[in-house]
């Protein structure tokens, strides 16, 4: 994909942030456990950053999924994992259901917010005992008069404990488990920092082995009462919403990971050319460049398929193979690239303040969240055909 001016300013303007208001501050923020949403999202709604995709009348800039992805990409140059992600969610996880199928009303009192900045949005699929599994989730909502009465539990909702609404996928009835949900929007306090709406509770805080400074909860739903009216688009079409929004979600990942990688090769060529060893540096050892190549060149070759991805969806396609494959890369060579090169650090790799040690334990997310490296596989294989057919 041939990217313009306007890309490259983009992403300019974004490293300026985040070299001026986000990378100074990440120690402290890992060490909290907790960034300030608010404050960081307020900044970057005021560059005009949280809305490239969605639509002008809201506050968006109405531009195609290339400029998300060049956002997702330059994120990358945050020094932690947490907080890209936490934005990620933001603009590219639980906003596009809202932004497409979400009535006027809805993209008013939510969508055009969250552009801003103004608010913090989440979005609500996983459970305690349904992840991969999308179609075995709980969580109902029954109704009542013109209102909905959610009950259930949601788990690692990224943003959850900062969050003033969520973007939550329930079961609204029948026994079609892919034709029984529904996408509604639950306020989940009565403004920035207030009071958690009424039945709602976050019954804990999850400790993570990386993405510390992203707030993650396990949040309870007791008899929330919400308006019909905040249902996104049809009844019992909430599953397909879903799936459309995983596919954003899992270019957003693919493309996110990319100039972390880059970095941390990098930052290990810089480390081995200044570590001494033997009369010679580390980066004179023939097989560590070697291995450095090889991983330069898998970074690129993911960077290929990511933005051929990216240009097809942007073009209209279907990329649910393509995205499922770049999604499923990112997360394999996150672990890979991570490793091999906190290898090369040596002791210093194994410290907490490493960059390259905080990939090793961020980048393990990769392979898990927004759908796991076997479910990215069992998609692959259905859209090759090699499932559901008879054998011959």
């Amino acid at each position: 994909m041939q990217l313009t001016h306007e890309h490259e300013e983009i992403r300019n303007t974004l490293t300026r942030f985040i070299d001026e208001r986000i990378n100074p501050h990440v120690e402290e923020w890992e060490e909290a456990e907790l960034f300030p949403a608010h404050e960081v999202f307020k900044g970057l709604g005021e560059l005009g950053l949280l809305g490239l995709t969605k639509p002008v009348e809201y506050g968006g800039l109405g531009l195609d999924y290339s400029y998300s992805m060049v956002m997702a990409e330059t994120l990358g140059h945050v020094t932690c994992g947490a907080i890209p992600m936490a934005i990620g969610v933001q603009t590219d996880m639980c906003t596009p259901a809202l932004a497409k199928f979400g009535s006027d009303e809805l993209k008013r009192t939510f969508l055009a917010p969250a552009i801003a900045g103004d608010r913090v949005g989440c979005v609500g699929v996983s459970e305690p005992g349904a992840g991969s599994d999308v179609s075995r989730i709980k969580s109902t909502a029954r109704k009542d008069g013109g209102d909905y009465i959610i009950t259930g539990q949601k788990m690692w909702i990224t943003n959850s404990l900062q969050a003033d609404w969520m973007c939550m996928l329930v079961n609204t009835g029948g026994d079609d488990l892919h034709k029984n949900k529904s996408l509604v929007m639950v306020p989940m306090r009565d403004g920035p920092n207030g009071q958690l709406t009424k039945g709602i509770s976050v019954a804990k805080k999850i400790r993570k082995i990386g993405m510390n400074a992203s707030d993650t909860g396990l949040i309870y739903f007791d008899d929330v009462r919400v308006p019909q009216a905040n249902r996104i688009g049809a009844e019992g079409l909430g599953f397909i919403y879903q799936m459309q929004q995983f596919q954003e979600e899992r270019l957003w990942a693919a493309a996110n990971s990319l100039q972390a990688l880059d970095e941390c090769i990098r930052d290990t060529i810089e480390w081995a050319r200044a570590r001494k060893l033997f009369g010679a540096t580390l980066l004179d050892q023939q097989w560590v460049q070697f291995k450095l190549v090889e991983l330069q060149t898998e970074v690129e070759a993911l960077r290929a398929l990511t933005w051929a991805a990216g240009e097809r969806y942007v073009a209209g396609e279907n990329v649910l193979q393509w995205a499922s494959m770049a999604k499923l890369k990112a997360g394999r060579l996150m672990r890979q690239v991570s490793d091999t090169c906190l290898q090369f650090w040596g002791g210093m790799g194994f410290t907490l303040e490493n960059r390259v040690a905080r990939l090793y334990r961020d980048g393990r997310l990769g392979s898990i969240g927004g759908g796991a490296d076997e479910v990215m596989m069992g998609i692959i294989a259905k859209t090759m055909g090699m499932v559901g057919r008879p054998a011959k």
